[in-house]
């Protein structure tokens, strides 16, 4: 299922609408509030108002499958996104992004490789995947390659549409 075709709720309830990507490039982040790696919010957000003008944005994927590390609720996720962090970029649901109920979404990106060769299940917290204005994937980053690395910004640079 290509990716703006993919039904997924936001966090705060209704659907995402990932359709209303279309034309524009999309980092898709699985996030978590309580990991040794939260503080890549903080780039995320950069990357979000940097790129946002040029039709860009952060998709922010809570999960809960990786040591706990999600376990508010939606308004408690919400909240520390944008008290702790300042986050305006778009959040999703609280999703699984691995096993026998790995969400739609995940089934489409999780056979991407990055740059070291690993498809398949994420790994962690704040595994990155980046969408085309097409909707295809062009890129994976593991979850310790910060948002605003060298090889992050010229994927986003090169994916921005025209």
């Amino acid at each position: 299922m290509p990716f703006h075709d993919v039904e997924i709720n936001a966090l705060g309830g209704g659907p995402a609408n990932l359709a209303q990507y279309r034309g524009k490039a999309v980092l898709v982040v699985n996030v978590a509030s309580k990991c040794g790696l939260t503080p890549q919010y903080a780039a995320l957000e950069k990357l979000h108002e940097r790129y946002a003008a040029r039709g860009f944005t952060v998709l922010g994927v809570p999960c809960n499958q990786f040591a706990g590390q999600e376990p508010g609720s939606a308004e408690e996720i919400a909240t520390f996104c944008s008290t702790t962090y300042g986050v305006t970029f778009p959040l999703t649901e609280k999703t699984d992004v691995n096993g026998a109920q790995r969400h739609a979404l995940y089934a489409e990106l999780v056979g991407t490789a990055d740059a070291e060769g690993h498809s398949g299940d994420i790994r962690w917290n704040f595994e990155k995947f980046l969408i085309a204005p097409d909707g295809t994937v062009t890129a994976r980053f593991g979850p310790r390659t910060e948002p605003d690395a060298p090889e992050v910004t010229t994927a986003i640079e090169a994916t921005l549409p025209a």
